[in-house]
């Protein structure tokens, strides 16, 4: 924790003024869209139960639990088996043993760490899939890369894929990703599910768990995938954190 005050901070925020500075990054010309119109149900159950559900992270660490919950919520209720009394990030944070997701959330952390790596992120969703008894065809982590050869591939599959939930909606998407890549924020590992894609424009929604983001908001797929694969420096991979990625749940 002292490590993360006194040397990762300040050179996040060096770098944030930076690009503020220069204008460059999230503060350049391929910025974040908010969609201030309140979205109206279009029968796809996971993609209106992901707006009905969404919720606000309780803390700065605690966006896998706030994500989560809305993605287990939002399963049941497809199911039929909710009855209008979803669970809370409590709940979850109780019923879930993994990984110690519930030590993670506490002010000190599990062995001083508070946020979810991607693998760990992994653990603690099939967990909760398995606690709450969500069947699903495929629950897949998918650590994305910015290798020129290896991401091309990596990027028609995570396409087709958000293709498949915003017209099938027989699956969803929860992201592991650099915040400030897509908002005027600090460079930091955070977590939220995807709430749309538009096929012809290329954009991405995203419902961000953050209770700063009043509203959800879009961006391209190139600064979507630019935040998905987002190669933090040394000091965060001495935490856990590569680059970022998603889990992948096709029910």
């Amino acid at each position: 924790m002292i490590f993360l005050k006194w040397v990762i901070r300040p050179y996040l925020y060096i770098k944030y003024f930076f690009q503020k500075l220069t204008k460059t990054g999230s503060f350049g010309k391929d910025q974040a869209v908010y969609i201030k119109t309140p979205y109206e149900n279009i029968g796809n159950r996971i993609k209106d139960g992901l707006y009905k559900y969404h919720v606000k992270q309780f803390h700065e660490s605690s966006c896998s639990v706030a994500t989560v919950a809305s993605v287990v919520n939002t399963l049941l209720d497809k199911q039929g088996v909710l009855n209008g009394r979803p669970f809370t990030q409590q709940d979850l944070l109780e019923k879930v043993k993994a990984a110690h997701w519930k030590e993670r959330m506490s002010d000190n952390g599990y062995k001083g760490r508070r946020g979810l790596p991607l693998q760990t992120l992994y653990t603690v969703v099939k967990a909760s899939l398995t606690a709450y008894n969500i069947p699903c065809e495929l629950v897949e982590m998918v650590q994305t890369t910015r290798d020129a050869v290896r991401s091309k591939e990596i990027k028609q599959v995570l396409r087709h894929r958000l293709e498949q939930f915003e017209k099938k909606g027989n699956c969803l998407l929860i992201l592991h990703f650099d915040q400030g890549s897509f908002l005027p924020e600090l460079h930091i590992p955070h977590i939220s599910p995807v709430g749309g894609f538009d096929p012809v424009s290329g954009k991405v929604t995203l419902l961000d768990v953050d209770s700063t983001q009043t509203y959800p908001y879009q961006i391209s797929f190139d600064t979507f995938y630019k935040g998905l694969s987002y190669n933090y420096n040394f000091m965060f991979r001495k935490f856990g954190y590569a680059e970022g990625g998603y889990i992948f749940i096709r029910v």
